[in-house]
């Protein structure tokens, strides 16, 4: 049963990138090298016959883990990927934190609009926290960024519209998986990830950031079947060594409807 799951969530996301590149003129995704946002371009490849048809971005604060700058070096090169580097500012703002939010929307923006891009693929997924729950497969964001998430029409996956007013759309091809099922993807199609989701001396990285930003927690899971079983028991929430949801309730509400990935 776990087997046909798996297949139906691929095939749809592979419809919505295949749709996402055929309707729109100019695409882009966003690349953190996190599990989320790789699995992403496997999806992509398996869509587009072994390549990433699409410029993949990194925000880049210079903030990030050294596995990370290696783990970014070795899949581009294996890939073959198209990679566009972002750097973003390191001060205060909205959330508390200066390596992230609001800065690495602005630095995004700056190549949006160099590199004129009309859709960007963005890897969330809807169960990693309550406002990413209320997105949709495509969400239009305005001139500004912004996103108006308390109205929204229904979840119409194949109703692509095209960015009005100098906005663009957000395409969210991964929105129903859960973590369990990205890291059974991730299994199944032997998808290379960042080595800081392996347990090292009773810690791991369950969701990964920049080093401002995230903190290992508790685990002895040390390979992708004891993260899978880990899975299966924890009451430990996937974000709960990101340090931006441990802020001011709202926030990361806030953040999103400015434009924050």
């Amino acid at each position: 049963m776990e087997y046909q799951e798996l297949m139906q969530l691929e095939n749809k996301s592979i419809y919505i990138l295949r749709a996402a590149v055929s309707r729109f003129d100019n695409v882009a995704a966003l690349w953190s090298m996190g599990k989320d946002s790789t699995v992403m371009l496997a999806l992509a490849r398996k869509a587009f016959l072994g390549k990433v048809p699409f410029p993949v971005i990194h925000i880049d604060n210079g903030m990030d883990f050294p596995e990370t700058y290696k783990f970014r070096k070795e899949l581009t090169r294996k890939w073959g990927l198209n990679l566009i580097v972002a750097e973003s500012e390191i001060k205060q703002e909205i959330s508390g934190f200066s390596c992230c939010g609001e800065n690495k929307t602005n630095a995004l923006r700056k190549v949006m609009e160099k590199e004129h891009f009309d859709a960007l693929i963005v890897s969330i997924r809807r169960d990693e926290h309550g406002i990413r729950a209320k997105e949709r497969y495509v969400s239009p964001r305005d001139k500004n960024f912004r996103w108006n998430y308390k109205e929204q029409g229904e979840d119409m996956w194949d109703n692509y519209r095209k960015g009005e007013n100098g906005g663009h759309s957000r395409i969210h091809p991964i929105l129903d998986w859960t973590e369990r099922d990205v890291w059974n993807y991730i299994k199944r199609e032997k998808i290379p990830v960042n080595p800081l989701y392996y347990a090292r001396s009773g810690k791991r990285y369950r969701s990964l950031g920049c080093t401002g930003c995230s903190s290992p927690v508790k685990s002895d899971a040390n390979s992708i079947n004891k993260i899978i079983g880990e899975l299966e028991y924890t009451n430990v929430e996937e974000r709960a060594g990101r340090n931006q949801d441990k802020e001011r309730r709202r926030i990361m509400e806030k953040l999103r409807a400015l434009g924050y990935m």
